[in-house]
């Protein structure tokens, strides 16, 4: 699966803190009950002493063990490893009588779930991924440790900034469930949308539909040559809230998200839902979806849009990486924000999803909690990030690091989707918040049903309503709001 990721917006937003948001933590799989109950147990059993603190200095502000061991699991998908090898191999030259044991897995929950039980997990994690841990269930059940210090110790660059002070908007809030402390330090910075080929949409003489009348024209003008207008991950439909999401706050307004988000009675039956869930099944009644779409994965998916089947896709920039073997030098690849329905629209065309992702932790019961902050603050450095968006063509939660970097056409394309944005940037929280819900119900009982044919729009409005309802009357799962 692609690396999980992405957001950004500016602060003083009038109508929403636009700041108060997410993480797209999308590619998720549904904890098991083991996992949960480990969660709720606090996993005491066994638990290991911590190491004793080392020196404080200019040098070591975190007062790392300079001999302690350090261990570091890391999501092998979209990114691969290679970055948090890099940053390893600083920490190693740093600290050369500490032994850093390094892993990567694509199975974060099934191989650290054990270890989260036994007391005993590592000292930084990468969790992503289709079987990433619950944020929510961590959060709530005090799994993991404040990360705090990290961000009020200087930063490697600069010793009279903060490390929190050198970030993107928005990725210190994203890190905090309702409010300080900050738990997950998100270390990507995703752009959502709708990405497409250049290449093929002037080739089909078009630009890139700015309301829907010129979407479905575009699809059509496509279909007319033989290429459908749309394909998205079909087995995994958490995909669509890429571009359905930011589609609905840009027709409602972003307090439409934000009444989804807190789980609100008849909150998917605002208006705004309504328009967009039936712009979007257009797309599927006028026969614009590549056929065969909803039995693909997300793979399989791209494959067919980078081979020129399809025109539009919603995902995450970590695309580019994740389809570059497939993808022709000559593509051209772009992002923009998702298509609105008309100047009616609350927001601007423009409106975005863009977050952090590839969420970083550091568990409360882990050995040397310090050399995994100090791995962190590192990578937050902007040599680590400058080698992260060149091997990877992703920006990372430092703001700044691409300098003297010739960007790929994703990535300048995202970063020019940004600037369009400015202060027009939302982040669903259902991602990180509710994973169950937002994976299992909302995508693949919902969103996928219908863009497949098989529900109504206002039958699945109706159906997801229901999950949402029933989540929020469930005591067994922690609640958050927006503040």
């Amino acid at each position: 699966m692609g690396s999980t990721s992405a957001h950004s917006g500016r602060e003083g937003v009038g109508r929403r803190d636009l700041i108060k948001r997410s993480a797209a933590l999308g590619l998720i799989a549904v904890p098991t009950m083991s996992f949960l109950s480990a969660c709720a147990s606090g996993g005491d059993s066994g638990s290991e002493e911590k190491v004793d603190k080392g020196k404080k200095s200019a040098e070591n502000p975190l007062a790392v063990n300079e001999t302690a061991p350090l261990e570091i699991v890391i999501f092998d998908g979209g990114f691969g490893t290679k970055y948090a090898e890099d940053a390893k191999a600083v920490y190693e030259k740093k600290f050369p009588d500490a032994k850093v044991k390094f892993s990567s897995t694509q199975k974060i929950q099934s191989v650290l779930q054990p270890r989260f039980n036994q007391g005993s997990p590592p000292d930084l994690i990468d969790n992503s991924g289709a079987e990433q841990m619950d944020m929510g269930v961590l959060v709530g059940k005090k799994q993991l440790a404040d990360l705090t210090p990290l961000l009020d110790a200087p930063s490697v660059d600069d010793p009279n900034k903060k490390v929190r002070d050198t970030l993107r908007p928005g990725i210190v809030e994203m890190g905090q469930f309702d409010g300080d402390p900050v738990w997950i330090m998100y270390y990507a910075y995703t752009v959502y949308g709708v990405w497409y080929s250049q290449k093929a949409l002037d080739s089909l003489d078009a630009t890139y539909p700015e309301t829907w009348d010129d979407m479905l024209t575009v699809c059509e003008k496509a279909k007319k040559k033989g290429i459908a207008g749309w394909t998205y991950a079909g087995k995994h439909p958490y995909y669509i809230p890429f571009s359905l999401y930011p589609m609905i706050a840009k027709v409602g307004g972003p307090e439409t998200l934000d009444a989804i988000d807190n789980l609100e009675p008849n909150a998917w039956k605002h208006p705004a839902v309504k328009t967009c869930f039936e712009a979007y099944y257009e797309l599927y009644k006028k026969g614009y979806i590549l056929e065969g779409t909803p039995g693909l994965d997300h793979i399989q998916s791209q494959t067919a849009w980078t081979e020129g089947k399809a025109l539009f896709i919603p995902n995450g920039s970590w695309v580019e990486n994740e389809a570059a073997k497939t993808m022709p030098k000559d593509f051209n690849l772009a992002v923009s924000a998702p298509t609105g329905i008309d100047s009616s629209d609350k927001m601007p065309f423009g409106t975005i999803w863009a977050s952090g992702g590839e969420p970083f932790i550091v568990p409360a019961k882990s050995k040397n909690p310090d050399g995994g902050m100090e791995q962190l603050r590192i990578m937050l450095s902007e040599e680590s990030s400058k080698n992260f968006t060149t091997s990877v063509k992703s920006l990372s939660a430092f703001n700044g690091g691409t300098d003297g970097i010739e960007l790929t056409p994703g990535l300048k394309s995202g970063v020019a989707a940004l600037e369009k944005a400015g202060e027009n940037v939302v982040n669903p929280r259902l991602q990180d918040w509710y994973v169950a819900l937002q994976k299992e119900k909302i995508g693949v009982g919902g969103l996928g049903e219908m863009m497949a044919g098989r529900l109504t729009p206002a039958e699945a409005i109706k159906k997801i309503q229901g999950y949402a309802d029933e989540a929020a009357k469930d005591d067994s799962i922690q609640h958050y709001k927006h503040q």
